[in-house]
């Protein structure tokens, strides 16, 4: 077995790093892949997903526009809907996976990646559309199939940064991280091991999985080995050059948001801008939407702001015009949920399918009640356009 000695250990911040480490893939090595790219649940974490950490019994009207099953079934996902809103009357409840299409009931969904040339970015749109309408969706599949392998094509990128390497991106990392050269040759050679498991099992492996955070997971069960201190650093330092490949990656080779729109538009689903703090240029794109998330667990310091925006554009409107509809969305990722506890992403974990805490904002609700715009009405006029 051959076996690599990194370079000089660091004495001012001590890694629990061994000496030597097998450089070739080992058996554990390949339980670790296999563990993390596995979509099956174990009982314990069906029994995670199945067991909601509050539930909300008064809440009757349940508006749901921005969520993520990833893996985990949708049956299992309706069973923690109803245990989370037992007395629940009324909802509108639609999966949006990133660029895969999902049903939930008679509603479909996902949240397309696209590039917007006006200010050259990426941005992000929440699709939506009645579920007996897939039958003509053809284009739009293909089109959500060239970007979710595009965007893939992201963790390759992430990992070649690493194994071949790009120095320039790797310092930077360094620097902001404080990763010393033992720790950076530690993170070369686990994802050096990843790379090859990829290449021998990519066919093994669920698409939802090629995505940036399976570095982040195969680390994740190194602890054992090397324990906290070791890891803690080398995800730091992960996180770093993932950041600056994101920053690199270009958005030009996604569709263009106009072209995303048109064609859903032509299968008569409807269109939300999600995320207003990363992407509240577009309120100046004049797109044809349904209307804008004000809220979102990581986007919430323009609420206020935005719902003034879009009423002033109401108003300023013409007649003819569609009003611009608030939206909220929880942006829950269901992934979280089966992990264990040591590992959830505490920005996360809480989010719950349905919870957005600021319909009830006793000043925001205010707002919207005077606009006409409160979760009830909003939730009766965009079920309508779904359905026009």
């Amino acid at each position: 077995m051959k076996l690599v000695k990194p370079k000089h250990r660091s004495e001012m911040v001590p890694h629990d790093l061994p000496d030597l480490i097998p450089e070739e893939i080992t058996e554990s090595d390949e339980q670790r892949f296999f563990a993390i790219t596995s979509t099956e649940l174990t009982p314990e974490q069906i029994r995670q997903v199945l067991t909601p950490e509050t539930v909300y019994p008064r809440q009757q009207g349940i508006m749901a526009l921005h969520w993520h099953p990833e893996f985990v079934p949708m049956e299992l996902i309706e069973q923690r809907i109803s245990a989370t809103f037992p007395n629940r009357k009324d909802e509108l409840i639609i999966p949006t996976q990133h660029n895969i299409l999902m049903s939930y009931g008679d509603y479909s969904g996902v949240e397309v990646d696209c590039y917007s040339r006006g200010f050259n970015r990426k941005v992000q749109l929440l699709l939506h559309l009645e579920t007996s309408r897939l039958e003509r969706a053809g284009v739009l599949k293909a089109q959500l199939a060239h970007t979710r392998n595009y965007r893939s094509s992201q963790l390759f990128d992430f990992i070649h940064t690493i194994i071949n390497p790009v120095e320039e991106r790797l310092d930077e990392a360094a620097g902001e991280t404080g990763a010393d050269a033992e720790l950076v040759g530690f993170v070369r050679i686990y994802v050096k091991k990843l790379n090859k498991l990829l290449e021998q099992h990519l066919d093994q492996v669920p698409q939802d999985s090629i995505k940036n955070k399976l570095l982040r997971d195969f680390f994740n069960t190194l602890r054992p080995e090397y324990g906290d201190t070791a890891i803690n650093r080398a995800q730091a330092f992960l996180k770093a050059v993932k950041e600056i490949v994101k920053r690199n990656f270009s958005p030009k080779f996604f569709y263009r948001t106009s072209e995303i729109i048109e064609e859903a538009r032509g299968l008569g689903a409807g269109v939300v801008i999600p995320h207003p703090e990363q992407f509240w240029p577009i309120l100046l794109a004049d797109y044809d939407v349904d209307g804008y998330e004000v809220w979102n667990p990581q986007s919430w310091e323009y609420t206020d702001f935005l719902i003034t925006v879009l009423n002033r554009k109401n108003r300023e409107a013409s007649l003819s015009q569609k009003r611009l509809l608030v939206f909220m969305g929880d942006d829950t990722h269901m992934s979280e949920k089966t992990r264990p506890p040591h590992e959830r992403n505490h920005l996360k974990v809480n989010r719950e399918i349905g919870v957005q805490p600021p319909w009830s904002d006793l000043a925001i609700r205010k707002k919207l009640v005077v606009a006409h715009m409160d979760k009830r009405d909003v939730m009766q006029e965009y079920r309508a356009r779904l359905a026009g």
